[in-house]
């Protein structure tokens, strides 16, 4: 498997204020998207002006390029669930944002995001059904894509965190909520979240990763 250049990986950081300089065992990692534009400082400045400790280890901007916003071994608020061990989680997990609008409304035969912001129709998903409440959503780019999979491989690696598919990751997972090792997503956690959705091409990443060493 192609090995992740950390020279590549963007410096974009928190202040140190809004994460906890605390090494912690991680056990997890969590995908997120935005629900925002393609810009990966905007996320930081974003999540720089609130007071609570929230963020990422990483954002995918929408070229693909990956930003560090702190040292994965620290932690902040990703999840905001309401479980007892909602801080354990945070804590043992390793939290990744794609920059992404996330779930689209139809207006016509136009596309917008909860911004308002026109989604071009060559970038929507069409589920046919509801997930989560939206029926489209805005698709998740290649260069996106690739990145993420270089990402897992050397985070998995770095932290032996298993890279087996969890099925049950698009739903709530009881495995994720108890806090078992792997790889899951924000709606593993949280119904009202709809990050991330499911993609075929993530779903094919996330099953093909154990084989690709």
């Amino acid at each position: 498997m192609k090995k992740l250049d950390l020279k590549s990986i963007i410096q974009t950081r928190l202040d140190d204020t809004q994460y906890y300089l605390e090494k912690s065992e991680k056990k997890q990692i969590v995908l997120h998207h935005t629900v925002s534009g393609p810009i990966a400082e905007n996320v930081m400045q974003y999540w720089n002006k609130n007071k609570e400790r929230v963020g990422t280890a990483f954002i995918i901007d929408g070229s693909g390029k990956i930003h560090q916003c702190f040292s994965s071994a620290h932690w902040a608020h990703h999840l905001g669930t309401h479980f007892a061990n909602n801080t354990t989680l945070n804590k043992q997990s390793v939290a990744i944002e794609i920059c992404n609008w996330g779930g689209l409304q139809r207006k016509g035969n136009r596309y917008y995001s909860t911004f308002n912001k026109e989604v071009p129709t060559e970038e929507v998903i069409d589920y046919g059904i509801n997930y989560r409440g939206s029926r489209y959503y805005h698709r998740y780019k290649k260069e996106q894509l690739d990145s993420l999979e270089l990402l897992l491989g050397y985070l998995c690696e770095r932290y032996q965190i298993p890279k087996t598919y969890n099925s049950d990751m698009w739903d709530i997972s009881p495995r994720a909520i108890i806090g078992a090792p792997g790889i899951y997503s924000h709606v593993s956690y949280r119904k009202d979240k709809s990050d991330c959705h499911p993609q075929l091409e993530l779903i094919k990443i996330l099953k093909t990763l154990y084989q690709k060493e």
